[in-house]
């Protein structure tokens, strides 16, 4: 897919590991044999010593405290990938790195437990203050009174971001007898009654909730997604848990809040800016918080290596990876479905951007039959590479394609049908440019393998390879013996031909394979031709 894959011994493969991460969960690079692995370690530096070190690097391992930018990516002439040993990866440039067809790859299973454990933990230390008669029976006073809390039980618990931490938190609130409603975009009635929950709108579990919790991903639409307005509408002695993500809340009108006595109190693990060492909600008494400790358990820290590392290892060997972050992630057996399409795909787009010299504004690609019941991504993102690979070469890849062509200003459109109209599958690319229109359509044919059958609408059965002539004419008499024997006279020999037409003695296709590469010169003296209307000559 989107690299070439490495044959044992072929290449070394510089892994370079910038921040500090288990033994344990990079062992699987350490024993890796196929692979002919450099492994770097070089931790806590600063970005610039970063960039100076990462020119022939091709794959970065980083957790959180190091930063990606654009600067390093661009820096990093052979990066192929980077590994994020953990969920967030907003540590990460992705624009840049999507950009310049680097695959980005996290371990979104790895820390789930210790993260759901740990917001337990912190709610149940907020909800009885455990920190706070810690530190009192610490400074030799004993004081029962002042710390009377509240139990969990029966108690409504808003969880706003369903994903695999949020579940996880859900499920062991239940566990604790509270009741629980949640928000998350792509959480179904269906899946809120299977896990016990109630589905509701993020201002629905800010109005119903006691405790709040927050598991979403910072993104400009849930960046504080729980502000001054949120609050007005909570109960009065809410508790508020973030162990997500800073931003998630704003942290000034928390602080508001808290001050006002609309909300009891705070257990935060992370903060907009870190380490927060002074922030002004540590101030607060009510606040309980703890340095980002979210994943910091000797379990998460090796498991999520652990992924990053086999994920590296897959790169390599595949083609492909297990947690993509910039990519389609798609189950193995899915893929197996779509990845002999591939090279037709690709071919489609090669076989269009060599018969127009136009910008081209929009792609539609239908697919019919068999292959409109698979997950095509995959096969868009090949026919665009085709699309892109004259201008950008081997720089476009499953990774940027997509992201090229809009750059670019292309419109991309899918279409799906079961009916293929006398073919088990088909693939049918088009490309609109200004003043154009062209098409070409391809199947697999059990057996031989991939073929174009149509052209422009004119039905043909071309093995989509080598050196092709594409010439358009006039069904007039003479025309196919003209052109042989103009081709005959350059000493290009004609491997096959394929011949089409609307209707006799109107417009009709040539495609013809050949042997050799056909010039310029060779374009010009055959389109010099009688009846001949547009020569191209076509590298597959």
């Amino acid at each position: 897919m989107a690299t070439e894959v490495i044959e044992k011994g072929t290449k070394t493969i510089n892994v370079f590991i910038a921040d500090p991460l288990s033994e344990d969960g990079i062992f699987p690079l350490r024993q890796e044999t196929e692979l002919d692995l450099n492994i770097i370690i070089d931790t806590g530096l600063a970005p610039e010593e970063l960039i100076a070190k990462i020119a022939n690097v091709d794959v970065l391992l980083v957790r959180s405290q190091t930063t990606v930018t654009r600067e390093v990516i661009e820096a990093a002439k052979n990066l192929k990938l980077i590994g994020r040993a953990g969920v967030g990866v907003d540590n990460i440039d992705l624009t840049a790195a999507t950009e310049h067809g680097i695959i980005v790859v996290n371990a979104p299973d790895g820390n789930t437990n210790s993260a759901a454990e740990h917001t337990i933990a912190m709610m149940t230390s907020l909800a009885r203050y455990i920190p706070q008669a810690f530190n009192t029976l610490k400074n030799g006073k004993w004081d029962r009174k002042s710390y009377v809390g509240v139990e969990l039980k029966n108690k409504t618990l808003g969880v706003i971001g369903m994903g695999r931490i949020g579940a996880e938190v859900a499920y062991r609130a239940k566990g604790q007898r509270m009741n629980v409603i949640a928000y998350d975009p792509f959480l179904t009635e269906e899946r809120a009654k299977e896990l016990g929950i109630t589905k509701g709108t993020v201002d629905e579990v800010c109005a119903a909730a006691e405790f709040i919790t927050v598991h979403t991903p910072l993104l400009p639409e849930t960046r504080n997604i729980i502000n001054k307005e949120r609050f007005a509408i909570m109960k009065d002695g809410v508790r508020i848990i973030n162990c997500a993500r800073g931003g998630i809340i704003n942290e000034d009108d928390l602080y508001d809040a808290i001050v006002a006595g609309k909300v009891a109190g705070a257990a935060l693990d992370v903060f907009v800016e870190e380490p927060a060492t002074d922030h002004k909600l540590l101030t607060l008494p009510q606040v309980i918080a703890t340095p980002h400790l979210g994943a910091s358990t000797v379990e998460a820290q090796e498991s999520v290596a652990v992924d990053v590392s086999n994920d590296i290892i897959k790169f390599y060997k595949t083609g492909t990876v297990t947690n993509p972050v910039n990519m389609p992630s798609i189950p193995k057996e899915k893929l197996a479905q779509v990845e002999p399409f591939f090279a037709l795909a690709e071919k489609l787009g090669k076989f269009l951007i060599q018969v127009t010299e136009e910008g081209i504004q929009q792609l539609n690609i239908s697919y019919a039959g068999e292959v409109a019941n698979f997950d095509v991504r995959p096969l868009t993102a090949n026919a665009i590479k085709g699309l892109l690979s004259t201008n950008h070469g081997s720089h476009v890849n499953d990774v940027n394609a997509r992201y090229l062509a809009e750059r670019i200003g292309m419109q991309i459109n899918e279409h799906k049908t079961t009916t293929a109209k006398g073919f088990t599958n088909l693939i049918t690319v088009e490309i609109i440019t200004e003043t154009e229109k062209h098409t070409v359509a391809g199947t697999l044919l059990n057996g031989l393998g991939a073929r174009i059958v149509k052209v422009e609408g004119f039905v043909v059965d071309v093995v989509p390879e080598g050196n092709l002539l594409y010439i358009k004419n006039q069904d007039k008499p003479g025309s196919i013996g003209r052109v042989a024997t103009k081709l005959a006279e350059k000493d290009i020999n004609i491997a096959t031909m394929q011949v089409g037409r609307d209707h006799v003695g109107g417009s009709a296709v040539m495609m013809l394979a050949v042997d050799n590469e056909v010039t310029t010169e060779d374009l010009v003296y055959v389109a010099q031709l009688e009846n001949i209307d547009e020569v191209k000559a076509i590298s597959l």
